[in-house]
């Protein structure tokens, strides 16, 4: 396989390098974060943020619609906003005689669902249809969303006031689940002398559009996957599943579903690295990420179980 942009002479993981660098001029000492998120988007996942407030989650997002040229929404998740406030409602026309349908903010290409979890159950599921079908189902009708079509969703700690925590078919429909904590000092400096990064998110110009990045997305599901690795990967599955007993195995395993999010990811990372094939270090990579939020005890303390099991399963 040849990593080229079919449109244009540049190699992908050039443009796509071009893409981290201008995330990383707003996104100041991320450059891990970023990189998942990129590769999230390059397997066609949705990614959920989770973190205190003030560290850049909304921020991240609107600079990566901006970036890649995709249409950009944002949904302040609250206590008591309806399922109609994402998806969309029919008002009758009087003039028409008819009732016609208003779209809500889901339809965009990137949507932001700021703090997710500060609306109740019932709103939070009005996503899953979206995130899972690319489409929306009301008024016995079905509506496509747009192609790309990515959320991006923060979440507070569970611990804080107001917070619902996530059920777990609405965190399986997540491809990632990363955070971006505090910067270091050098980067947090940088942050203090340099102004609002969000004031300079207009003034980004954008490196690709939706056609390009389905070209792109393309280009992730053609990395070639050895036999070899497909069987670190299922090594893996198998451990989180408590495989062989010790510590290592946790209380509820990953699914095939989740092993293929897994290969996507892996192949999106390689993708970005220039790479015509994955190697283990991109599923070791993607793997906490993929996995952290699937298994038992919420998303950071999946995480830490997710680096202890690679650290156990050896390479085959």
């Amino acid at each position: 396989m040849t990593v080229r942009s079919a449109s244009q002479n540049v190699p992908v993981p050039a443009r796509l390098a071009a893409v981290l660098q201008q995330l990383g001029r707003i996104v100041v000492g991320k450059d891990e974060p970023l990189e998942l998120a990129l590769a999230c988007i390059l397997a066609r996942g949705h990614l959920l943020i989770e973190d205190i407030p003030g560290v850049g989650k909304s921020t991240l997002a609107h600079a990566l619609a901006a970036t890649l040229g995709l249409r950009y929404s944002r949904i302040q998740f609250t206590s008591d906003l309806l399922p109609a406030d994402v998806l969309g409602v029919s008002i009758f026309d009087e003039r028409a005689q008819q009732f016609r349908f208003h779209q809500g903010p889901i339809f965009a290409s990137v949507v932001l669902a700021d703090e997710i979890n500060r609306a109740p159950p019932k709103t939070q599921s009005s996503l899953l249809e979206a995130m899972e079908e690319r489409q929306v189902s009301l008024d016995g009708q079905t509506r496509p969303l747009p192609d790309p079509f990515f959320v991006i969703a923060t979440q507070n700690p569970v611990e804080q006031i107001g917070a619902y925590p996530l059920p777990e078919s609405q965190l399986d429909r997540f491809l990632m689940a990363i955070e971006l904590g505090y910067p270091d000092a050098a980067s947090e400096r940088e942050l203090l002398t340099g102004g609002d990064r969000r004031a300079r998110i207009a003034d980004l110009a954008p490196l690709c559009d939706a056609a390009t990045l389905a070209e792109w997305q393309r280009e992730a599901t053609a990395v070639h996957v050895a036999p070899a690795l497909l069987d670190y990967v299922q090594a893996l599955i198998a451990a989180s599943r408590g495989a062989g007993g010790g510590d290592a195995g946790a209380r509820r395993g990953l699914s095939p579903r989740a092993g293929l999010m897994l290969l996507a990811a892996a192949r999106a990372r390689a993708l970005i690295a220039g790479r015509p094939m994955v190697l283990p270090e991109d599923v070791q990579r993607v793997f906490p990420s993929v996995a952290g939020h699937r298994l038992a005890g919420g998303a950071r303390a999946g995480i830490l179980q997710a680096q202890a099991l690679i650290r156990t399963v050896a390479l085959v």
